[in-house]
């Protein structure tokens, strides 16, 4: 598992883009809308405007950026509906809700979505060349799921019971399904706590405890990576093992992560889609992208403090193990 690298989808989608000024028109001032769920203020709320500079737009001086939170996700569509108000070049939209919203609000400004499965959720229907007015990253998160459900296993010889945290918005129940089964077929209980808003989370955990859980797959959501220091507390509070998404998690408390930096795919492919669309390419003519590199790590003091030994085996397979 050291830094693995996988062949993208489509090759042509790694052509790197040329920084400076392109084909930026001289003296234009551009207009980003952002619906990303993170609060502003927030590393994350900056990491796309920061992401942008290198490829010549600079917000505050021919960018202006636009950013809305749907950390309250009632106030998406109000949020969606705006930047079509104010005419923005196009629109970066953050997990399935925010590009729900954003397509609902608009069949004609681009939107640039970054989600679970593109494909899967319905928002494009070809990665190669879209044909609608949206393009993106699709992380692969139905099959991490499943790859993390198979390490938390092996990280827990035993284990008997685990949970699988899922956000209502994003997670479909096919999709599991297939997880369940697969615990099922090596004789472990999976239990299934979903939410739809932030506030329902430490609930749900101390739910997926009561049931008897000794370990918790969190699924990929973009409400449960803004909320993961929420999630990190109270899993610990309530001795619960977790596995995340994001290796960044781990980095930050979280017991073990799988699957690739939410950074690089900001900085490497959906700042440089943002920017193609910002100097004229056509939807159509992005495709979608996936990520190639995707990291496991181990946080050995959290392993510790819940007293957990990792197998060395799995220790040895890491990218990052923290001491």
């Amino acid at each position: 598992m050291k830094r693995r690298d996988f062949m993208t989808l489509v090759a042509s989608a790694t052509v790197a883009w040329p920084l400076g000024a392109g084909g930026q028109e001289a003296g234009r001032n551009y207009r980003l809308g952002i619906l990303w769920p993170f609060p502003y203020g927030t590393p994350e709320s900056s990491l796309l405007a920061d992401a942008l500079r290198p490829y010549g737009f600079i917000d505050g001086k021919n960018l202006n950026i636009d950013y809305r939170s749907w950390a309250h996700v009632d106030q998406i569509w109000d949020y969606a509906a705006g930047f079509v108000e104010q005419h923005v070049a196009a629109i970066s939209a953050g997990g399935d809700l925010g590009i729900r919203a954003a397509q609902k609000a608009t069949s004609s400004i681009p939107i640039l979505g970054v989600t679970d499965d593109m494909l899967g959720s319905g928002f494009i229907t070809s990665f190669s060349r879209p044909t609608a007015n949206t393009t993106g990253v699709s992380i692969l998160s139905p099959e991490l799921d499943g790859k993390r459900q198979d390490i938390l296993i092996e990280a827990l010889p035993g284990l008997d019971h685990l949970a699988l945290l899922a956000d209502s918005n994003t997670s479909k129940q096919a999709h599991l399904d297939v997880l369940r089964e697969a615990a099922r077929v090596r004789n472990i209980d999976a239990s299934i706590h979903w939410i739809a808003k932030p506030e329902e989370i430490p609930a749900a955990i101390d739910a997926a405890k009561a049931a008897g859980a000794a370990a918790l797959n969190v699924l990929a959501s973009p409400m449960f990576h803004s909320n993961r220091r929420l999630i990190i507390a109270r899993v610990a509070a309530q001795r619960l093992p977790a596995i995340f998404h994001w290796p960044e998690t781990a980095e930050e408390g979280g017991f073990a992560a799988y699957g690739p930096r939410f950074d690089q795919i900001i900085r490497e492919l959906h700042a440089r889609q943002v920017a193609q669309i910002l100097r004229g390419s056509k939807v159509a003519d992005i495709p979608v992208e996936q990520p190639t590199k995707f990291d496991l790590v181990i946080n050995l003091p959290t392993a510790t403090a819940l007293g957990i030994t990792v197998p060395s085996t799995l220790l040895a397979r890491a990218d990052k193990v923290i001491e």
